[in-house]
């Protein structure tokens, strides 16, 4: 599978009372290595949104295995988990420098009209798309 690597430097308002990075910046971090990912694949969610659909979430995971703190140095690996023409699963591993894994998580999204929220298939409407999500999966294997 392709697999993209997104360095992130923490920053202190990304972290709590505790010291920690605040839960939800993960998800925020997910969407980084996401867009990093689809342009490595040659596509700009901004393109896309100009053809009148948008890529939302419809479902989210966050797995916590290890704190990050302010100053750390991390990256994330973001990959295609799984992808059937219309559903679009990422698969993604916040990691420390030294490779410890702090978290992981995966989000599941659609296309969708920007007007009616109605799904559109990938695979019919965008097949450039659908074939560059084929050979990310598929790169590795």
């Amino acid at each position: 599978m392709q697999v993209n690597h997104t360095d992130i430097k923490v920053r202190y308002q990304e972290t709590d009372m505790m010291g920690v990075v605040y839960h939800a910046n993960y998800l925020v971090w997910f969407e980084i290595g996401r867009t990093a990912l689809i342009e490595d694949l040659g596509f700009y969610y901004h393109q896309l949104e100009q053809q009148g659909v948008v890529s939302p979430v419809v479902d989210a995971a966050v797995q916590f295995k290890h704190p990050v703190r302010y100053g750390d140095e991390i990256f994330i690996e973001t990959w295609v988990k799984n992808y059937d023409g219309l559903r679009i699963t990422y698969g993604y591993a916040v990691k420390h420098n030294s490779g410890e894994i702090a978290v992981t998580g995966e989000t599941k999204h659609v296309i969708v009209k920007k007007e009616s929220f109605r799904p559109v298939s990938i695979r019919k409407n965008f097949p450039d798309w659908h074939q560059a999500y084929l050979a990310a999966m598929e790169a590795a294997k």
